[in-house]
């Protein structure tokens, strides 16, 4: 008798290591910026809170 193979494999551990999901992150991060021009509001955005914690 043949038994269905499991739906949903679970591993040991319930976290990834965090250099895994930076690379999992990073493509998606990257697709976002270059379509809706995010690198222009993180400049001003970095560039603004430069300026208040310059007072």
């Amino acid at each position: 008798m043949a038994y269905p193979a499991p739906r949903f494999t679970t591993r040991p551990s319930g976290r990834r290591h965090p250099l895994v999901a930076t690379a999992m992150v990073l493509p998606l991060a990257t697709l976002l910026v270059v379509v809706f021009g995010g690198w222009d509001a993180v400049v001003t955005q970095a560039s603004s809170v430069g300026v208040m914690l310059g007072r």
